[in-house]
């Protein structure tokens, strides 16, 4: 299944363009270009860039007290142990670290 790049514009005249899901989410959104060429020269870059783009982490390292417990959400006062899958995540953290390593 693939995503769809809408084309529009936006309140103030400018031309943008979103990524949406197959499910309807906005999956990101444009800066605005002046016409609507840019806009189209914009999502050819997007297109090109995404599709092999290396991943890089810049949110900062979670304490470990943080890892161990953390609200579920704001006022429920329950815990939420993390899950298996977030081995997952530190698995693919690893891998982009390593490929950005290679890179430098």
């Amino acid at each position: 299944m693939t995503g769809t790049f809408e084309l529009f514009v936006d309140e103030d005249f400018g031309y943008r363009f979103r990524i949406t899901a197959p499910d309807g989410t906005v999956m990101a959104l444009s800066r605005s270009f002046p016409d609507k060429q840019a806009a189209v020269s914009g999502i050819s870059a997007v297109r090109e860039y995404a599709g092999m783009g290396l991943i890089t982490d810049l949110c900062p390292k979670p304490s470990t007290r943080q890892q161990e417990s953390r609200p579920a959400a704001p006022g429920t006062g329950q815990i939420v142990r993390p899950s298996p899958d977030s081995h997952s995540t530190a698995r693919l953290r690893s891998v982009a670290a390593r490929s950005l390593n290679r890179v430098a």
